[in-house]
């Protein structure tokens, strides 16, 4: 059983770095239909910037287009956080988690860092991703999108795929730290076990 355990918890802690890998190429893509079909659609309004070269309104060819510029910061700011879930799922290895016979205060302190990220990302992500999704529904003219499109032969897209992919891509890591906290459980019910059976050896002996 400790044997299986064993690769169970390697497997385990591979996945839940590809899940934070995952979440990392997902802030990477979640403009590109936004970019491709209306970047050129808006224009930042030069005359309109303030003493502290904040950007008060934007020139949009296409109503609602201003969405792009937009989510620039959220999705800086997805990336970053996409590599700080990287940097957690890191201090699995780091505290030979994937690896241990025995766990110890550091891999529990590993497993909690992990879930802590987990949770504070998705938590913080979604409900952003879900208002730029409304937004883009509701204020972007699609129609007049369609005519700008056909005009300068740039890509009509009306799909939220990467808005919805997000609720996936957090779903997998979500998925990722159950599993950890599935093999932590495992770990301990096995060592309280191999603890037990070493003290019905000795008591034997004696």
């Amino acid at each position: 059983m400790y044997k299986k355990q064993m690769i169970f918890q390697r497997v385990v802690c591979f996945i839940v770095l590809a899940a934070s890998v995952i979440v990392f190429i997902y802030s990477l893509g979640l403009l590109t239909d936004i970019y491709q079909s209306l970047a050129t659609a808006v224009d930042l309004d030069l005359s309109t910037y303030n003493d502290q070269d904040e950007i008060v309104e934007y020139y949009e060819r296409v109503k609602g287009a201003s969405i792009y510029y937009e989510m620039q910061d959220f999705n800086s700011q997805l990336t970053m956080v996409g590599i700080g879930l990287i940097l957690a799922s890191l201090v699995l290895f780091i505290f030979g988690t994937n690896s241990r016979r025995r766990y110890y205060i550091g891999n529990f302190f590993s497993v909690a860092v992990s879930l802590v990220a987990c949770c504070a990302s998705a938590v913080w992500a979604l409900p952003i991703v879900g208002k730029f999704k409304d937004e883009y529904l509701t204020t972007v003219d699609f129609a007049g999108l369609k005519e700008y499109a056909a005009e300068w032969n740039t890509p009509y897209i009306e799909s939220t795929f990467w808005f919805d992919a997000g609720y996936v891509v957090f779903g997998i890591l979500a998925v990722a730290n159950v599993l950890l906290v599935v093999n932590l459980v495992l770990k301990l019910i096995l060592m309280k076990e191999e603890k037990s059976t070493i003290g019905s050896r000795k008591d034997v002996r004696g």
